[in-house]
């Protein structure tokens, strides 16, 4: 009797224990937002453990009932689910898989079976967790990924991709690809004038309105700024011409800005075309904006298409620039001075300094080949200082050896003349070289007038009060008005060699030239003749009572070591 009492004792403890790790598993399974289904393959019966009503509204009894859950999911997850949730049909221990409730819910799916003995199925846990948050969040850490931010575009990376694809189908295909690179015109204008949230707002705008276009066979993509690309597969070969017109009739309507009256933009591009322009993805991209770059300097609001000779000239334009750097560390640059002459007497009046660049393969390249990349690389600053020290040591020795009253006329770009401490390095040379200010001229362009009037004005009348004569330059070329002459407090200006070129044969020009220097000579400046080449343009201008002239007729640009041997003839 002890001995029974002793078994029921000790099953019953038994009994207890289990119900307390069936009750703690139960527990455990109940707090975590996950659910299982346990499945006893000889019994085909399911029991459910943990979070079941999180998924499901109806009680899963047997493998029959599998075919219902299956239709709370998305039709397009259904084959899907159907093969994960049978391993033992293919013999496998485990399959996984994700996909989405009609209640959009995203759930995971993971499936283990074990056997008895190799092949006999016994026993399949089916595990459920949610799986939407993961899912949103690869879904937004795909769309950083893939799309840009501001448009909601494909973005620059992903665009590369999607075109190499491309560009691989097209060499199967025998198909073409058409290349477009868009970009707003001024738009660095327009977001420093209107704010980079107004600015947000019409690349926005544009955005949005070029992702309509987004296709099968057309990709479109914000690269930067106010540039976006466009590619469109094996399309007729005038598909982006006809796309740029439609698109410059739909901007003709004004873009509204928050807060701020409707503003009209405008919209350039470059087209390149695979394979005729290039052969993979990246030249193709390179190709369109580089087209677009280059010709969009002379005119915005076009479209422009890619040539061999584009990209030659872009390729020589960066290796040359590559030169001009290594020219200004390596003091590769020489002065010329090109006489110039007082018109009645032939009197040397004084020199302009030019410089000149000697190629190290020993070939010279003109200033107006060099300039334009100088100014664009922000070299102009450092070779414009170079030119004033050069010329201001050179013009000193003369003066110290020679008994000759001579103008120095020396070339100021823009950015070197609206440099903050342009002034303070010029009169600290001027000092250095002992350099009497009266005898030194800075030419400047009209192009200096063009921005803060105010300010340019302002150092014109320092340099002035300091002694040093100012010419204004190429008058004629740019924006030039008589009228606005008066206000400027130049002393000498100078006539373009353009007006000189065609004053004998053109009665035009000869007109504008005589008002020129009719006004000139009344307001009390002296007058240049740029550009004077033969002795009827001499004598033109001799009869018109213009007071100087430059030119080859009477000296062309020449070495330092010249103008002294002309020094010493006129001091002698």
């Amino acid at each position: 009797m002890d001995e029974m009492n002793y078994q029921l004792s000790l099953l019953n403890s038994m009994n207890q224990k289990l119900l307390d790790n069936d009750k703690m598993f139960r527990m455990i399974c109940g707090t975590s937002a996950n659910t299982f289904l346990y499945y006893d393959f000889d019994k085909d019966h399911f029991e459910a453990l943990g979070n079941y009503d999180h998924f499901f509204d109806f009680m899963i009894e047997k493998e029959e009932d599998l075919n219902h859950m299956i239709e709370m999911f998305l039709p397009e997850g259904h084959q899907t689910l159907e093969n994960t949730l049978y391993p033992e049909k293919e013999g496998k221990e485990s399959l996984s898989c994700e996909c989405r409730m009609r209640t959009g819910k995203w759930v995971g799916i993971e499936v283990t079976v074990s056997y008895e003995g190799k092949s006999k199925p016994s026993e399949k846990i089916i595990r459920f967790h949610d799986a939407t948050k993961e899912k949103e969040q690869t879904e937004n850490l795909r769309y950083m990924a893939y799309y840009d931010s501001l448009t909601g575009l494909y973005n620059r990376n992903y665009f590369v991709r999607l075109l190499s694809d491309w560009v691989r189908k097209a060499q199967e295909e025998n198909a073409t690809i058409e290349m477009l690179c868009l970009k707003i015109d001024d738009f660095k204008t327009l977001n420093d004038g209107l704010g980079m949230i107004a600015g947000d707002e019409i690349l926005q705008n544009l955005g949005f309105h070029l992702r309509g276009f987004q296709a099968e066979d057309c990709l479109v993509s914000h690269f930067h700024s106010s540039v976006y690309f466009m590619a469109f597969y094996n399309q007729p070969a005038k598909k982006g011409l006809e796309f740029f017109d439609d698109l410059s009739r739909y901007l003709k309507r004004p873009i509204p800005i928050t807060g701020r009256t409707d503003i009209n933009i405008t919209v350039s591009a470059g087209e390149a075309r695979y394979p005729e322009s290039a052969k993979n993805s990246v030249d193709l991209i390179n190709c369109a904006e580089i087209v677009l770059e280059q010709k969009r300097k002379s005119e915005t609001g076009m479209i422009y298409f890619f040539e061999a000779p584009v990209l030659d000239d872009f390729m020589h334009n960066i290796a040359l620039e590559n030169d001009l750097k290594h020219a200004l560390e390596e003091n590769a640059f020489e002065l010329y001075y090109q006489p110039q002459y007082d018109a009645l007497t032939k009197k040397l009046r004084g020199v302009e300094a030019l410089i000149r660049w000697k190629h190290q393969e020993g070939y010279y390249i003109s200033p107006a080949r060099f300039i334009p990349l100088a100014e664009r690389d922000g070299l102009i600053q450092p070779i414009g200082r170079w030119v004033l020290e050069e010329a201001l040591s050179v013009y000193s020795g003369w003066m110290k050896h020679f008994d000759y009253k001579l103008v120095l006329s020396v070339n100021i770009s823009a950015m070197q003349f609206k440099q903050d401490d342009f002034l303070d390095t010029l009169f600290d040379l001027i000092e250095e070289y002992e350099i009497n200010p009266a005898y030194l001229e800075l030419e400047i362009t009209e192009s200096v007038l063009i921005d803060d009037l105010d300010s340019v004005l302002d150092y014109m009348h320092r340099l002035r009060e300091h002694g040093i004569k100012i010419s204004l330059d190429d008058f004629g070329t740019g924006y030039s008005s008589l009228s606005y002459l008066k206000n400027l407090p130049i002393d000498t200006l100078k006539i373009d060699k353009s007006f000189i070129d065609t004053v004998i044969d053109d009665s035009s020009t000869r007109i504008i030239t005589e008002s020129i220097i009719s006004m000139v000579k009344k307001l009390g400046f002296e007058t240049v003749a740029e550009g004077v080449e033969n002795n009827q343009q001499f004598e033109y201008l001799q009869s018109i009572e213009c007071d100087n002239i430059q030119g080859y007729l009477l000296g062309k640009p020449m070495p330092g070591f010249k103008i002294e041997e002309l020094l010493v003839e006129l001091s002698s």
